[in-house]
């Protein structure tokens, strides 16, 4: 092989690999940014969680006072029951007479 030819491969080889030097440290640069951005990412929703989780926490309404059992004989507690279906009925009734002139048809006046 002739000494031109080889300095022009010797030439090419050394381009490729100083070529191929830059192209890897620029792909492992975007790796690293691509990390970097992950664990951010990471990072924000592992704190966003955490902020949900004491928001619900607060929200929670604090342990009060448990409610009282009413110590009821069957006779008061039947009394109290009449009472509140009379409630609920006369409530009904209210209601019913409430929507019955609305849903009547209007009258034809001065035909």
């Amino acid at each position: 092989m002739k000494m031109k030819d080889l300095r022009k491969k010797i030439r090419r080889l050394e381009k490729r690999l100083r070529e191929g030097s830059q192209k890897l440290a620029e792909l492992k640069r975007s790796l690293e940014a691509a990390e970097a951005v992950k664990a951010l990412k990471a990072a924000r929703k592992s704190f966003a969680r955490a902020a949900a989780a004491r928001i619900a926490e607060a929200r929670k309404p604090a342990a009060g006072k448990a409610k009282r059992k009413l110590n009821l004989s069957p006779e008061r507690r039947a009394q109290l029951a009449a009472a509140m279906k009379a409630r609920w009925a006369a409530k009904r009734a209210a209601e019913a007479s409430a929507v019955e002139p609305s849903a009547q048809p209007p009258t034809l006046r001065g035909l």
